[in-house]
């Protein structure tokens, strides 16, 4: 899920800081919130909507890591650190040669693959900052899906992105070679 800064429904905790260390951060486990540049950042409540395309992207796609083996999916739970920011992925992909041995903290390397569900307070300017932020920090795919419109943004670099629509198909590249999805059917 991504972020908005100004979400009218979510309530900040008046105890915690809105401004913190990234050490700080790692050591509180703060539920709700990513740290983007020295901010926590509170993440906006799910949609339906958001669950339900949330569990269409993770069932092929996690039936498909699985049976061959190539690593693990994971989360938006699982926190991720990039660079100057901690984030929490609707869905990350991570290959089994980069994963952690220590899985009682975040993941200290970007995913391989980072999947983002809009939310209706998500404003775009923070949707695609956040797309070129996991490529900056070693990702090296980017799905970002549009609910209302029914589209999956594929970014593989800041220069190199295409719009897919319920007519195509969604493929994992080579980052999770032999994968692929019918876009239509993230939105059924």
């Amino acid at each position: 899920m991504l972020n908005s800064q100004t979400n009218p429904e979510f309530t900040q905790d008046v105890s915690i800081p809105h401004k913190m260390t990234l050490k700080e951060f790692l050591e509180n486990d703060l539920e709700g919130y990513e740290y983007v540049k020295g901010e926590l950042v509170p993440m906006a409540a799910a949609a339906i909507v958001h669950g339900e395309i949330g569990v269409n992207v993770i069932i092929p796609l996690g039936s498909y890591v699985r049976e061959n083996k190539l690593g693990r999916l994971y989360t938006i739970e699982t926190t991720f650190q990039l660079d100057d920011r901690v984030v929490k992925p609707d869905v990350a992909f991570v290959s089994t040669n980069r994963l952690s041995e220590d899985k009682y903290k975040g993941m200290p390397v970007a995913p391989d693959l980072a999947i983002e569900i809009v939310s209706p307070s998500d404003k775009q300017y923070d949707v695609t900052e956040k797309a070129l932020a996991y490529l900056k920090s070693g990702t090296r795919l980017v799905w970002v899906i549009e609910p209302v419109a029914k589209t999956v943004m594929v970014y593989r670099s800041e220069t190199d992105f295409t719009l897919l629509t319920c007519e195509d198909t969604l493929t994992g590249e080579d980052v999770v070679e032999g994968f692929t999805c019918p876009v239509a059917q993230l939105f059924e």
